[in-house]
């Protein structure tokens, strides 16, 4: 492809790696950095790049995962200063514990209650990235499980925990609502 041409079709997504990069880094001077790399990446990868049907977007989350992931595995192995352990009564993460993948005050959902939010940052990360890059990134299984690299069984296997989850999880905001769950003959 074009060099020209693969330029403006990967800008085109720029908004839309950089509302992923902050839900991944949750600082916007980390996410910054993470769409810099991927856009770097993605142009010296720009002659290998192949149009297969999904557009450049799924090419472009994945190279972001993986350039997160790095970015974490590297994180991982610098040694942790004494004084930057976490005290045992503090909810910072422990040194070992992974960094949440989301950061859902970031997404602009005006009209998203408080309590389905709460509900969606507390599921574990592999869940909450699937049900996101699914439904609020509007990706395909197919995109998702090549962005993650996992198999699709392994998306839909994700995305269905995720949704039980937070239907477990909303049951009673759902009856405050009206909306009851099961089938249309359930008392």
């Amino acid at each position: 492809m074009e060099r020209k041409k693969f330029e403006n079709l990967a800008l085109e997504h720029l908004d839309a790696v950089y509302r992923m990069a902050m839900q991944l880094a949750r600082h916007p001077e980390e996410a910054s950095d993470l769409v810099q790399e991927t856009y770097l990446k993605a142009l010296r990868a720009s002659a290998r790049f192949e149009e297969q049907g999904g557009g450049i977007r799924p090419w472009l989350f994945k190279i972001l995962h993986n350039v997160f992931y790095t970015h974490i595995s590297k994180t991982r192995r610098r040694p942790t200063p004494v004084e930057s352990f976490p005290e045992a009564t503090t909810r910072i993460p422990q040194p070992n514990e992974p960094e949440p993948a989301w950061d859902l005050e970031a997404l602009d959902w005006e009209h998203v209650d408080e309590r389905l939010k709460e509900a969606i940052h507390q599921l574990k990360p592999e869940y909450r990235s699937v049900l996101l890059l699914w439904g609020v990134e509007g990706l395909k299984y197919r995109e998702i499980a090549e962005i993650q690299e996992v198999p699709i069984g392994t998306v839909m296997s994700r995305l269905h925990r995720a949704r039980t989850l937070l239907m477990e999880q909303l049951s009673d905001f759902a009856e405050e609502k009206g909306l009851k769950g099961g089938s249309p003959d359930s008392p």
